[in-house]
């Protein structure tokens, strides 16, 4: 078995009293994308500083590839690219003479360090860009900038805090793939989000964070199968006439929660997976005279479980993890 290539170990770190991370452990396999997800405060940034060799912990080991991040930090930061979720650009500095700084920082040189940008920028589509100045960009372009600099020594693990925070829901398609595309090339990617639905197609891995604990990890099918999940299932209801209608109907229907109100209907949760019981409360809808005019079930999302985990194991739930608006995407 291949030794992971981020492995945190009984991991704590308080500031005065508040305790950030409390007795956080995992791994990380080669190759995988891994998501860090939770609310803000949860502790997630505060780990993935520790992990990029950015901060100490009062207690735990951390290791990248083997290597001890508290004893050889240098070697460590030769391993991993770091895109935290806010980072220094500079005015009157073109995307070009940022990223040649970076690169002769780096210990590049010569035609070495000109490729070496250049094939960065082509990954990244930064190109386009290389005479914009660098604190002139939108958020995607610079986040783009960001993933850029990250990438410029190779790195084999690439660490990345909230990188799609504030993208439009197009830069988000581009962002996924361009991480998509890191890690077919067997980078490990460790990326955190407070979106649970950012992540739960392009992950491997799915890590759940709560009051600087984990509470949960697995991909994301594990997690929507976690307590609730299991003998229930999920309807998307559409109706002719007001939402209400469906939602007092539900009151009176002891098998039948209402969730939530869409604009032409809502979702409800019904006390069996069988599809007869389903049918069966689909007949009754409409003898009861509610106009049906679409009725499907549907996977349970990944909010809903994560809440649920953490209403079993007497968490308390954060406000808010929800999901960005869908708004289309203009091919």
């Amino acid at each position: 078995m291949s030794e992971p290539a981020i492995s945190v170990q009984n991991l704590y770190r308080s500031f005065g009293e508040l305790q950030a991370v409390n007795g956080v452990s995992f791994d990380v396999a080669p190759g995988s994308v891994c998501g860090f997800i939770g609310a803000n405060g949860a502790g997630k940034t505060t780990t993935m500083r520790i992990i990029a060799s950015l901060d100490y912990p009062n207690e735990g080991r951390v290791t990248i590839c083997g290597h001890d991040v508290m004893n050889k930090p240098a070697k460590v930061r030769s391993l991993i690219g770091w895109m935290p979720d806010h980072f220094g650009n500079y005015s009157h500095v073109t995307v070009l003479e940022y990223l040649d700084f970076y690169a002769r920082a780096l210990g590049y040189r010569g035609k070495e360090r000109q490729m070496r940008v250049q094939e960065v920028m082509e990954f990244a589509d930064l190109l386009p860009l290389a005479d914009r100045f660098s604190n002139k960009l939108s958020k995607g372009m610079t986040q783009r900038l960001g993933l850029g600099r990250s990438l410029l020594h190779d790195p084999e693990v690439l660490i990345m805090d909230e990188p799609a925070a504030g993208l439009d829901p197009k830069a988000r398609v581009e962002l996924k793939h361009l991480i998509r595309i890191l890690a077919e090339e067997g980078k490990t990617i460790f990326i955190s989000s407070h979106i649970l639905s950012e992540l739960g197609e392009m992950c491997d891995h799915l890590l759940f964070m709560n009051e600087g604990r984990l509470v949960h990890q697995g991909d994301a099918e594990s997690l929507r199968v976690h307590g609730k999940q299991a003998g229930v299932s999920l309807y998307r209801v559409h109706v002719v006439g007001p939402a209400e209608e469906l939602a007092n109907w539900a009151a009176m229907n002891p098998n039948v929660e209402f969730l939530e109100t869409l604009r032409l209907g809502g979702r409800i949760e019904i006390d069996s997976a069988d599809p007869e019981k389903a049918a069966y409360l689909l007949a009754r809808m409409i003898q009861d005279g509610l106009k049906i005019s679409e009725f499907h079930r549907e996977e349970r999302n990944l909010e809903d479980a994560f809440i649920d985990l953490l209403e079993a194991t007497n968490q308390p739930v954060p406000n808010p993890i929800v999901s960005p608006p869908q708004l289309p995407i203009n091919s």
